[in-house]
């Protein structure tokens, strides 16, 4: 069976995935090259949700917020299919569905996500899919003081570390509330708390933590042997707790028919252009860039839907992906935004405030997706893109 794609005289863009990163592309190519292309959307989830606030939902601050993609797609002048990925035939220019669909195109963007794994057996694992029905028993035994020492615990290969800090952060907010003693731990590789922002922003998540009464270990590499008990490398440490919540380790999406990078992630150019493969962009989490976050996402989103459009025949050129990651830190308090430049690992430029260093101040800064969701929100909007 052959799904057919829009088909004209425009270039047939073709975008798997339902996250921020093919979102970005989708509204992207509506404003740089709407009478040039013609895009269709393969996503299986019906809405989109808003993922960095689901961290906010197990401490009773009200559900993220969910959007349907019929609505956003219709918006973006783009088709909606609600269908799967199974494989890519790159010499054909088409894709095969898991359905046994197949649908030819043009160009392709593959923004499929990552994988989140297990790391540790005997912590609970923060799955941001599950995180309230993770939580909710965990929250019960603080609040009635069963739990008194909680470890937090980062594993090696994992870059995305600011949902540890929230989670650490809010819990140890809602003990000290109720007047419960909670000694919090944090675990991480990281050389100091966030230090992907750079100097100046972890120095003021580290004073964060520290009135929060968090105690940090850095460049620590952990093992859970049992859900009471962390080993800590180097210096064999060992800290007894009595629970242990862990992140993930994150895995590409391993296409069939496209060359994967280690782990199974797609390598790209600066561009966003799959190495090796003709008319096939990749971008958000599926990549082998080393930071998993929704801002990166869409400014590799962007880079993609720019050459895109310059592919299409727009008055557009080409630019590189510069990422510049931004980030607001939710605490039991007031938020704490970051922001900086990155550059071999960690930021340049590195800010730290109270207040945002950009404009439309959601936890995802995107150029096109940002103000897209503030017009749905009814919140105003003074400018048509996110501030660069």
């Amino acid at each position: 069976m052959i799904i057919d794609a829009p088909n004209n005289d425009t270039l047939r863009v073709l975008i798997a995935g339902g996250g921020v990163a093919a979102l970005e592309t989708a509204l992207a190519l509506s404003q740089l090259a709407p009478e040039q292309t013609s895009v269709t959307l393969l996503a299986p989830n019906p809405e989109f949700v808003y993922r960095p606030m689901l961290v906010h939902e197990p401490f009773a601050h009200g559900p993220a917020r969910r959007y349907p993609l019929a609505r956003i797609a219709a918006d973006a002048g783009a088709e909606l299919l609600a269908e799967e990925l199974h494989r890519v035939d790159p010499e054909r220019h088409a894709i095969h569905t898991r359905s046994g669909g197949e649908i030819e195109y043009d160009a392709l963007v593959l923004a499929l996500g990552a994988r989140v794994c297990v790391r540790y057996k005997h912590a609970l694992t923060i799955d941001d899919r599950h995180l309230k029905e993770t939580l909710h028993g965990l929250l019960q035994d603080v609040e009635g003081g069963y739990v008194q020492r909680l470890a937090f615990v980062a594993p090696p290969r994992m870059a995305w570390q600011l949902p540890l800090y929230e989670l650490a952060l809010m819990t140890a907010g809602r003990a000290y509330d109720m007047g419960i003693e909670l000694a919090t731990t944090i675990v991480t590789p990281e050389e100091s708390p966030l230090a992907i922002f750079g100097a100046n922003a972890s120095s003021a998540v580290a004073a964060v933590l520290e009135r929060a009464g968090i105690h940090t270990i850095a460049s620590a590499y952990a093992e859970v042997p049992s859900s009471e008990e962390v080993l800590i490398n180097p210096g064999e440490r060992r800290l007894e707790v009595d629970r242990v919540i862990a992140l993930p380790e994150l895995y590409g999406p391993c296409v069939r028919g496209i060359p994967m990078s280690e782990h199974g992630f797609i390598g790209v150019d600066p561009h966003g252009g799959v190495r090796d493969v003709k008319r096939v962009y990749a971008a958000g989490d599926a990549i082998d860039f080393p930071v998993k976050h929704g801002g990166i996402a869409s400014q590799q989103a962007d880079a993609v839907a720019r050459s895109i459009a310059a592919l299409a025949g727009a008055a557009v050129a080409p630019e590189p992906f510069l990422p510049v990651i931004r980030g607001m830190l939710l605490t039991d308090d007031k938020p704490l935004y970051l922001s900086a430049h990155i550059a071999g690992g960690h930021g340049l430029s590195s800010e730290a405030g109270d207040t945002p260093s950009w404009s439309l101040p959601g936890k995802i800064a995107a150029r096109y997706l940002a103000p897209y969701l503030a017009a749905l929100d009814g919140e105003p909007i003074t400018t048509a893109e996110v501030s660069a």
